[in-house]
């Protein structure tokens, strides 16, 4: 999988903007605060629908303008797919071919993109939250089907919140069918979470191996509010979901939340079989969150036959030079590769192929200096 080209209009700082990216490599290099990061979240808009910096799609819109327009033509093995994105006050829309989408799960998963960013290295340190948006994201661009469960159970565990929260006298039956409803959607999420974590874990310890010099392995763990296993069916998870929900149904009506279920859970990493999130040293939680960043590109070709596209937001300059050795080997040669950086250092000498370099300066592209 490849991007050809990409086109703006008015996203971010940038009126109109046409590129082509004959190479595998392309750099956008720059000073900060020039509109470098703008065409990395471009990509990921196209791909995605949404933003990795904003949860305010206005935001992306060039101020002063009514609209903001990504588009861009993806090579699949010998297929072009014209895709794009079309934000308005309203609201957004996405065609494919052309032609209009009127569900997310139809349009994500088009094009496939890993985004890297100086924050994904507090992926293994930072928040539940955090991890339960990359499992979200990264699962969902292969699964659509998964898409739809979550939105499903996002939609559900919305509607039961907030009757929880309303103070007049509960109506068991009505709650019940939301917890019937939010069961048979959460269990979906459950076992497809944890399925990838397990295969995820597989591609990620081989890269761990190597870059400690086989010294150390990385075991990865879904740590869920419900008790399951790989092993259950999906009538089980929902069973032991749906009992977990009656056990705690008169702490929910005191505490007006629901507190149980994929909205509560968490991803861990260990070592050796240590935590690394509470023992681990900064360099193995920095060499952990790399090491599963990068098992992604060959999780998703074993699950889509293609490689995805790959963006790195300025992280070279957050590695030391073994960690940047390693990302560089294995991304060379087959997966495009789109980077941002403000000095060259970090790949000068480093990689056999020939990057497109575009200078970025103010919202403006040159290719010379």
């Amino acid at each position: 999988m490849r991007l050809n080209n990409l086109s703006l209009q008015h996203f971010r700082n940038y009126s109109e903007l046409a590129l082509h990216f004959p190479q595998n490599l392309t750099i956008f290099l720059g000073e900060n605060a020039q509109g470098k990061t703008n065409i990395l979240e471009s990509i990921y808009v196209l791909a995605m629908t949404r933003s990795h910096r904003t949860n305010n799609e206005q935001e992306l819109i060039e101020w002063g303008s009514d609209f903001a327009s990504v588009k861009g033509e993806v090579q699949k093995n010998h297929s072009k797919v014209p895709l794009e994105l079309l934000l308005t006050k309203k609201g957004r829309k996405t065609r494919i071919n052309h032609i209009e989408q009127k569900k997310l799960s139809s349009y994500v998963g088009q094009l496939n993109v890993i985004l890297f960013a100086p924050e994904d290295l507090a992926l293994v340190k930072g928040s539940p939250a955090l991890r339960r948006k990359f499992l979200d994201m990264e699962i969902g661009q292969i699964d659509p089907i998964y898409l739809y469960d979550l939105v499903q159970y996002q939609n559900v565990l919305k509607q039961r919140n907030q009757y929880l929260k309303q103070q007049k006298k509960v109506d068991m039956l009505y709650l019940s069918v939301l917890d019937d409803q939010l069961v048979d959607f959460g269990s979906k999420v459950l076992l497809a979470r944890a399925k990838f974590v397990k295969r995820l874990e597989y591609w990620a310890n081989l890269l761990h191996q190597k870059i400690s010099h086989e010294k150390e392995n990385l075991t990865l763990s879904y740590v869920s509010t419900i008790d399951f296993s790989l092993e259950d069916d999906l009538e089980v998870v929902k069973t032991r979901f749906k009992s977990v929900l009656e056990k705690n149904q008169a702490r929910e009506l005191q505490r007006l939340t629901t507190l149980s279920g994929p909205h509560r859970d968490d991803l861990s990493f260990a070592i050796n079989e240590i935590d690394v999130q509470t023992y681990g040293s900064q360099g193995q939680q920095r060499t952990t969150a790399l090491s599963v960043k990068l098992a992604e590109i060959d999780l998703m070709q074993e699950e889509t036959g293609e490689y995805p596209i790959l963006l790195l937001d300025d992280v070279m300059s957050e590695l030391d030079d073994s960690r940047q050795l390693h990302l560089l080997e294995t991304i060379e040669g087959k997966v495009q590769t789109f980077l941002t950086t403000t000095t060259l250092d970090h790949v000068k000498n480093k990689m056999t192929v020939t990057p497109t370099i575009f200078y970025v300066e103010k919202g403006h592209l040159s290719t010379t200096k």
